[in-house]
């Protein structure tokens, strides 16, 4: 997750008029899935929050892409922003996108920004996303994030996931490691190994999962850290997962270093029944790192939700369609389309509060969904009552051909939803709160 694709500010503003395919003059319908219409013309006249003027709403979006290189929540922003203000904006308004770049280490700072001028933040993350929250709701910035990292993020005051998102207190992948373990692959049960980036974000994880584990039953008989930058040589890693006789292979880290360590597995003729590659991993490159292994080993990642770029879901082909038009050259990643459905879920939350934008009209207007599901781009998400969650997962298998769904029986269409979430009893913290800062609901305007 450290390493997970995060968007970018780079000290500047970028606009949905000046997207990253250089935005069109022919703009594609307003309507987005099931949703209807998104954007629209109108005649707003007031300024009526910072960040919001008669003719525009300033946004941020937040992003490690200095550290990461990776533009996702900045492709999705220059792609939707461009795409609502061709169809009028919201309202009339333009939307205009800052990028803050935390660039890993910098969130604090970037948040500060943020507070001098945002009207709220969407569709972005950050993987030390704790490390502004403090300043988040000391200036009252509501967030409508793509991706939620730390326990002091996730589930924090004005703060919403549209997508399936991390729950404080819950591991959301216990359906995906009951399936395999207990399953698809039961023999794999008394020989699980894990292998983790060697991070204080990933060593969370590591310990959540070990946690459910546990609690299925299974043996967790190898359990190792290697250095969060990388591996130069994976043979001594291998020959241990070889030794130990691992069967299934829990990898938490970067789909580019797996891949290196698949390398050498593969060498050894040593197949393991799974290996959870992680859903940063399900992208085409990593399909081209893993060479024949892409055959020969079985690399699954629970999409967690999330409708497959591979499937016919009339949402995905469309927001195909809106990158080709506005970014050709920006990937579509899983992040990306979290993002997009916080575009999504903030653009009608504006609209709907019409000339009188404000932080809270448009935060409690969002709230209210209780199946909201980005117009056909993921399982339904309860933003008004999100806890205890309702766990949906839906599993993907890679093949030399590309990614591919496995047979995972899914009993909700695309997801398969009936192994709820579990909760853990580890104390990893707690989310943040606007009393801890001493402020509340009534303080936001």
């Amino acid at each position: 997750m450290l390493l997970a694709g995060c968007g970018g500010r780079t000290g500047t503003e970028t606009s949905g008029d000046e997207g990253s395919g250089g935005g069109s003059s022919s703009a594609a319908s307003a309507e987005f899935g099931d949703l209807g219409e998104i954007c629209q013309d109108g005649d707003a006249s007031a300024a009526s929050a910072q960040g919001v003027t008669a003719e525009q709403i300033e946004v941020g979006v937040f992003t490690d892409m200095g550290f990461t290189k990776n533009p996702e929540f900045v492709d999705a922003a220059n792609v939707f922003t461009s795409w609502c203000n061709d169809n009028g904006g919201i309202n009339g308004r333009t939307l205009v996108a800052n990028t803050r770049d935390a660039k890993l280490m910098e969130p604090r700072q970037r948040m500060i920004e943020a507070c001098r001028e945002d009207f709220v933040l969407v569709g972005g993350g950050a993987a030390l996303d704790g490390l502004g929250v403090k300043e988040r709701l000391n200036c009252l910035l509501p967030t409508f994030t793509a991706q939620t990292v730390q326990e002091a993020a996730a589930g924090a005051d004005l703060e919403i996931s549209a997508s399936p998102a991390k729950i404080p207190g819950y591991d959301n992948y216990a359906g995906f490691r009951e399936w395999a373990v207990n399953e698809a692959y039961p023999d794999s049960k008394s020989a699980v190994g894990m292998i983790n980036g060697d991070s204080a974000v990933t060593k969370v994880v590591g310990a959540v999962t070990q946690e459910t584990l546990e609690s299925l039953g299974a043996t967790v008989v190898y359990n190792e850290l290697y250095p969060a930058m990388g591996v130069s040589d994976w043979t001594p890693y291998a020959q241990a997962i070889k030794s130990k006789g691992v069967r299934g292979l829990i990898f938490m880290g970067s789909f580019d270093q797996l891949a290196k360590l698949e390398e050498v597995l593969t060498n050894m003729d040593y197949k393991l029944d799974w290996i959870d590659a992680n859903n940063n991993a399900y992208n085409e490159q990593f399909i081209e790192l893993l060479g024949r292994s892409a055959e020969f080993q079985n690399n699954l990642v629970d999409l967690s939700g999330m409708a497959p770029l591979e499937s016919d879901e009339p949402a995905v082909e469309q927001l195909k369609e809106l990158y080709a038009q506005y970014a050709p050259d920006a990937q579509i990643t899983l992040p990306a389309m979290r993002a997009w459905s916080s575009w999504l879920l903030f653009a009608k939350a504006a609209a709907a509060c019409g000339d009188e934008l404000t932080r809270a009209c448009v935060y409690e207007t969002a709230r209210t969904e209780t199946a909201w599901t980005g117009g056909g781009l993921h399982a339904p998400s309860d933003l008004q009552t999100p806890m205890p969650p309702k766990s949906c997962f839906n599993i993907e298998k890679a093949t030399a051909d590309g990614w591919g769904t496995a047979d995972f029986n899914p009993d909700s269409g695309l997801y398969r939803c009936d192994i709820p979430a579990r909760k853990i009893t580890q104390d990893f913290g707690v989310p943040l709160t606007l009393a801890a800062v001493g402020k509340s609901m009534s303080d936001v305007q």
